[in-house]
This record gives C-alpha cells, sequence and structure tokens, in this order.
C-alpha cells in the first residue's frame, strides 16, 4: 500500500516555536498548511480501513533542490498526518527505511506501508 504527498518536507527543526509556557512548542503557520494538506491527500489516497497493527514503512523524500539535509528531520509531519487515517498511532511503526532523492520539479515524500 503507498501514499504519495506532494509539497517539500518540512525539517522537524524549523516547523515549531516556543510558547509562553516552558516546554510549550506550536507549528508554525507555513509547516501548518502543509499537515493540513497532507491529511487531504491520505484522505483523498487511503480507501483502505485505518490500520492497527504492527507495521514497516519505505519512505522516499523527494526534495525540490539538493541542499545539504540530515536524513531523519524530514519526515515527522508526514508521519503525523496519516495518524489517525492510515494508522492508529505512529507507535505501531516497527521498521522504516528511509532514502534522500532529488525531484526539482516534483517535490513530494512516497510511503509505501507494509503490515508486519
Amino acid at each position: 500500500m503507498e501514499i504519495t504527498l506532494t509539497g517539500n518536507p518540512y525539517s522537524t527543526n524549523n516547523i515549531y516555536f516556543s510558547g509562553r509556557i516552558p516546554g510549550m512548542r506550536i507549528l508554525k503557520k507555513e509547516p501548518k498548511k502543509q499537515k493540513e494538506s497532507y491529511k487531504q491527500q491520505a484522505y483523498d489516497q487511503w480507501k483502505s480501513n485505518m490500520l492497527d497493527c504492527k507495521l514497516e514503512l519505505n519512505i522516499k523524500l523527494y526534495f525540490g533542490d539538493k541542499r545539504k539535509r540530515d536524513w531523519d528531520n524530514y519526515h515527522k509531519l508526514a508521519m503525523d498526518s496519516l495518524t489517525g487515517i492510515v494508522w492508529v498511532d505512529d507507535s505501531q511503526i516497527q521498521k522504516s527505511l528511509v532514502e534522500k532523492f532529488y525531484d526539482k520539479e516534483n517535490p513530494r515524500i512516497e510511503i509505501d506501508i507494509k503490515e508486519l
């Protein structure tokens, strides 16, 4: 089962700002819009029941430019967006492979989902 989420992936380092309460984090405006877009894309693509089992993911991150990026900061927003649509909670993910690619014309995240 595969889902493709269009749009340039956001880094976890740049999606929150601190709230007035210590430890409080608030999603910034643009990442919030991207998360809502990811949710809508997931609703449009996911025709199965919500998964409630252990999962394995293959994640392909396609960036619109070739700036240097850490592999581990760019899929959290997408995973959070799929919670409650594709799976009950992203804690179900037991195994994942994350790969980086570049596609200037079509930045996106491709997520292949397998039940374990």
